[in-house]
């Protein structure tokens, strides 16, 4: 991104935890008001792979959208697929 190539890296650390910062703020009470202790449906395992599916989508999509050199290639589509199956695993009663 040629916009960030002149930036300091402290600036882009900084940047790149305020991101983290924000997704965190979002994941304590989400995980809070999931969690079956506290009313919610979840188990702490299944909180964990919702966590990280959602991470993963996010990251999938912000490197499309951000790095155009970044290409998917058939094994990135296969490993999303054995992804999507453990998180059916998960959740099967």
């Amino acid at each position: 991104m040629k916009w960030s190539a002149r930036l300091p890296v402290i600036t882009i650390m900084i940047i790149s935890w305020s991101i983290a910062l924000f997704e965190y703020i979002l994941h304590v009470p989400a995980n809070r008001i999931g969690f079956k202790n506290y009313g919610g449906p979840f188990s702490l395992v299944e909180l964990k792979v919702i966590q990280e599916v959602i991470t993963l989508a996010v990251f999938v999509g912000f490197s499309l959208l951000f790095f155009k050199t970044v290409t998917f290639r058939l094994n990135h589509l296969i490993g999303f697929f054995f992804v999507i199956h453990g998180v059916y695993f998960i959740f099967k009663e």
